[in-house]
């Protein structure tokens, strides 16, 4: 496992260094002067000079890398132009609302898609497995800022259950605050819980035919225990790395979101910092974002490794 864990490292360092490289040299070719762009075409040459500077971009390229990957490193993501603030402190300010979303979003979708998909694999064949996996071909195929905008006609407009857009803050109580994240959560929950529905079924009947489960129901134990007692455990393994992957879509799904419902998180913070042309915070937000999705799928890797333990020891699934 100690191997396993140090070969997972290494990748995991070796890929966000090559993100952050794709990143760096993504704002670095782009057209034109990144001052310029930042400053709009009316911008006199000591303005532009100065930012210049403050950036760093009269410096040579492979040094202006490493100065900004090592104050990233340390927590030091520039000074955002549109703001005059620390883009630590946007990030400070913005990542309490777009991770508890994201983990919400992430709970619904388990909520519904596990009791979805072992529903359908029991009943493979009939009535509610076609009506089951019917629903999740739809849910698959709907675009989740769609989704968005008819739970706001439905449940804000129509019933006036919950707020349409906007977040109180924390600070207002955990109840407010759940209370305007449930629309967007659901918004991104849904259409990842037809994925993961359809996943849990197929693992549960692929582990509906192996020999554990036939020797159990051999010796008795009816259908439904065999299912929920020796199926359902071992098939949600495999189920455990798609809702790792699904974690990473959530975070990037909230720049969406965060838009449709005026939520101030990190994905309306990227939103604006593009329309504004701040390219020290979009080129930071994105490396950001990047090495979340490195380090979630890092940390699957070794859940499943825990619970596969094959799989630390260079075996196949």
């Amino acid at each position: 496992m100690a191997r396993f864990l140090v070969g997972r490292t290494i990748a995991l360092i070796l890929t966000a260094l090559a993100a952050s490289i794709v990143v760096f040299v993504a704002m670095a070719v782009l057209p034109g002067d990144p001052a310029a762009i930042m400053l709009g075409v009316g911008a006199r040459p000591d303005t532009l000079a100065a930012l210049r500077a403050q950036m760093g971009l009269d410096q040579p390229i492979l040094l202006q890398y490493v100065r900004w990957i090592g104050g990233f490193v340390v927590g030091d993501f520039g000074i955002s132009y549109t703001y005059g603030v620390p883009v630590a402190d946007l990030v400070v300010q913005r990542i309490g609302l777009s991770v508890p979303l994201a983990l919400l979003a992430m709970k619904l979708s388990t909520l519904i898609a596990i009791p979805v998909g072992v529903f359908a694999a029991s009943r493979r064949g009939r009535a509610g497995d076609v009506v089951a996996m019917g629903l999740a071909q739809i849910g698959v195929s709907v675009p989740n800022f769609w989704l968005g905008l008819m739970l706001v006609i439905l449940f804000s407009l129509q019933l006036g259950w919950l707020p349409a857009s906007g977040f109180p803050g924390w600070d207002q109580g955990i109840w407010p605050g759940l209370r305007s994240l449930l629309l967007p959560a659901f918004a991104l929950a849904l259409p990842q819980a037809a994925i993961l529905a359809r996943v849990t079924r197929s693992s549960v009947l692929e582990t509906l035919g192996e020999d554990f489960v036939r020797t159990a129901r051999a010796k008795g134990l009816s259908g439904e225990a065999a299912l929920w007692r020796h199926a359902v455990p071992n098939a949600l393994i495999p189920v455990v790395t798609i809702m790792g992957l699904q974690f990473s879509f959530l975070i990037a799904g909230t720049i969406i979101i965060e838009n449709v419902f005026t939520l101030p998180g990190l994905g309306r913070l990227i939103f604006q910092a593009i329309a504004q042309r701040d390219l020290v915070v979009v080129q930071s937000l994105v490396t950001l974002v990047a090495i979340t999705v490195i380090l979630v799928n890092f940390l699957v890797d070794v859940a499943y490794a825990a619970l596969d333990p094959r799989l630390s020891r260079g075996g196949t699934r």
